[in-house]
């Protein structure tokens, strides 16, 4: 039995029950019942009916409800291996073929100036490889939860992580308070935050990071934006990259406009990248 119809049992058996008591009682049983039993009787008649049937319904109804539970878990579990496996495949795996590549190039190397350079592009490759790693343990480790962070100190602490090491400076200027968004929300915008930040600093070469976060009538406007050497739409929704269309799809799913433009410096020419999430007025709260 389904939780809908476990549901509607419950809801209407009683009244049903006691419509034909009464019924009954009335039409039938009237000039056997005085009022007064029969008035004693109806209490007694719905108490039987829910020690014995509703309480059986119920039981189902817990079950039912576990079982979602579990259902719903599996799925997130799977959730969050798929997005494992997107980014191994778009960081590490791609780096690791890049790193044989270059390893075959340095055996055919003989001038030792080339040899250098050579083993220099391998040393990067593997630093490379061993940020996609951090990174990929940090996203296990730090799942996009906040039910027992606050949303702001959550935020913070993304963008602080950013900063580490020196390289990237980052300016946040965040005005989404916990009570602004909800618990879905901050679940959706801070692992789409988390991508959009991890790309920066996997593929940007960037010295500068922005992500701010300001309140619309009835929604909100987020923004990462930096200062890197950008890229094409071709290359940012070619096959295989993953990240961008994670965040797209986190967005529509939420009713969210998803975008991905290049920022302009003084002179108007392409400089960067602006990631731009927009809840306008009306959008839905997610699923």
């Amino acid at each position: 039995m389904s939780y809908n119809k476990i549901k509607w049992s419950i809801l209407l058996i009683p009244t049903v029950t006691l419509g034909v008591w009464e019924y009954v009682r009335h039409q039938f049983l009237l000039p056997y019942l005085s009022m007064e039993l029969g008035n004693i009787l109806t209490p007694i008649l719905v108490l039987l009916i829910t020690l014995t049937v509703l309480t059986t319904l119920f039981r189902k109804l817990e079950d039912t409800l576990n079982q979602l539970q579990r259902e719903k878990a599996m799925k997130a579990a799977f959730e969050e291996r798929e997005q494992l496996a997107r980014e191994l495949h778009d960081g590490i795996s791609q780096s690791l073929f890049l790193l044989s590549v270059r390893l075959d190039k340095l055996e055919q190397t003989e001038e030792s100036s080339d040899r250098a350079a050579v083993a220099e592009q391998i040393r990067g490759t593997v630093r490379h490889v061993y940020e996609d790693v951090r990174q990929s343990i940090a996203n296990l480790r730090h799942a996009p939860v906040t039910t027992d962070v606050p949303w702001m100190s959550a935020v913070r602490a993304l963008a602080e992580e950013a900063g580490i090491g020196g390289a990237l400076s980052v300016q946040l200027d965040w005005r989404l308070s916990d009570g602004l968004l909800t618990g879905k929300e901050q679940v959706e915008l801070l692992a789409i935050l988390r991508e959009s930040i991890m790309n920066v600093r996997k593929h940007a070469n960037a010295t500068e990071l922005i992500v701010i976060g300001k309140p619309l009538p009835g929604g909100f406007r987020a923004v990462v934006q930096d200062d890197g050497v950008g890229a094409t739409a071709e290359k940012l929704w070619e096959k295989g990259k993953f990240g961008i269309r994670m965040m797209r799809d986190r967005a529509e799913a939420m009713g969210w406009t998803f975008a991905v433009s290049h920022a302009l410096n003084a002179a108007g020419s392409g400089e960067g990248t602006i990631v731009e999430i927009v809840k306008n007025q009306g959008g839905h709260h997610g699923r």
